[in-house]
């Protein structure tokens, strides 16, 4: 039987983003997995294009809306908590993660961390994103999850069985425990009170079936304040996180034209290594609806910069680096069209990322000292107030 064909962007992901803690077995997982991907599927109740264009969650209109929508389906509320807006975009990046929280809780101990009107994440920045959103005061849950060991039990028990049969190489059932650990109904009713300011909390994930990149709109389903909304946040942040090969899918249940199915959710990273603006304002020359003004700060969990590095001339390696390159590409696309969007509109642009000389890990996975070791490098620069720039690479 011929190999089926694989999403580039969802090997870069396996491979470049979060591997798994054997690489031999990754390697041996997605070989099978491609292989045998044709003959072995779970069960899914069908449903249409049509039926997906109009699905909704909850039986609620408006709790997510796709990043290839017009402008005018997006809101731009004026956030009532601070006269100056700001919005924070957390980009993707596994372990390296650990850059980020460093990064907020340096800016803090700086004094000069913003109150955020927006705050989106994506994979690993899903994560973060809620925390991130809350404030100072969730600064220490922050370095408890990325420097604490608790993040290596994610990638523990591979099993090929689960790559035949399933559709990844780990159960998501740590996954799924990590969110409800740290997400619980005071998570929920802080989030809705925050939206209710006018503050915005987006978390990105990527509908597999429409291929198109979900901004889920995490203070509208918070304030739905039900155990199922409890239940949707979770999914969505699990989600958002999910890579790929490496964990399955998140299927999250919806409704259109008056059919239920359940609509398939994996890694926002696939189609989005960070959000920042919606597609039409920032690549169909569109300009900020209104006189809405703000502070961007893009903080990107990953190296951004072009590295020399000699490959081996192996299957697998020459793979892994031709889709790190891609998935670096993409995110140096979205930072650049986001840099002359801001110069265009007069709004701040601010941009963090690990330089191109830090060190690797020196193991795969969630290595604990390579994060606790990033974690100080990320609060060393921020405390230093040596954390941001205004200009790209």
């Amino acid at each position: 039987m011929p190999l089926p064909s694989c999403s580039t962007d969802a090997f870069g992901h396996l491979q470049d983003r979060i591997r798994p803690a054997r690489r031999l077995t990754a390697a041996l997982a997605l070989t099978v997995s491609l292989a045998l991907g044709a003959c072995t599927s779970l069960p899914r109740t069908p449903y249409t294009a049509a039926e997906a264009s109009t699905s909704r969650v909850l039986a609620i209109d408006g709790l997510r809306r796709y990043a290839d929508d017009p402008v005018t389906k997006f809101s731009f509320e004026k956030d009532t908590s601070t006269a100056t807006r700001s919005y924070l975009a957390l980009s993707g990046g596994g372990a390296d993660g650990a850059y980020g929280v460093g990064v907020l809780n340096g800016w803090t101990a700086a004094r000069t961390r913003p109150a955020f009107s927006v705050v989106s994440g994506v994979s690993t920045g899903g994560l973060i994103a809620p925390f991130a959103f809350l404030g100072p005061q969730y600064d220490d849950t922050l370095k408890e999850v990325y420097t604490s060991g608790i993040a290596e039990s994610l990638l523990s028990d591979p099993s090929i069985m689960r790559v035949l049969f399933g559709s990844g190489l780990f159960g998501n059932t740590r996954l799924r425990e990590l969110v409800a650990r740290y997400v619980g109904s005071e998570i929920l009713a802080q989030v809705a009170r925050e939206n209710a300011k006018g503050r915005k909390l987006l978390i990105v994930t990527t509908d597999l079936d429409t291929q198109r990149t979900a901004i889920w709109d995490m203070g509208k389903i918070a304030a739905v304040g039900t155990p199922e909304a409890l239940k949707l946040f979770r999914d969505v942040m699990a989600a958002s996180a999910s890579i790929p090969l490496v964990f399955p899918p998140i299927m999250i249940d919806a409704e259109g034209e008056g059919r239920k199915f359940q609509e398939m959710h994996v890694d926002g990273g696939v189609t989005a290594p960070v959000l920042t603006l919606p597609e039409a304002l920032l690549f169909q020359g569109s300009r900020l609806p209104g006189s809405a003004k703000m502070d961007i700060y893009i903080l990107v969990n990953k190296k951004i910069e072009r590295n020399f590095e000699l490959v081996s001339n192996g299957t697998i390696d020459v793979a892994s680096r031709s889709l790190s390159a891609i998935t670096q590409s993409q995110t140096r696309s979205i930072i650049y069209s986001t840099y002359d969007f801001a110069k265009r509109n007069r709004l701040g642009f601010h941009l963090s990322y690990i330089a191109r000389e830090y060190p690797a890990p020196p193991s795969e996975g969630f290595d604990t000292a390579y994060m606790r070791a990033l974690y100080q490098y990320g609060y060393d620069k921020a405390a230093s107030g040596q954390a941001w720039t205004s200009t790209v690479p």
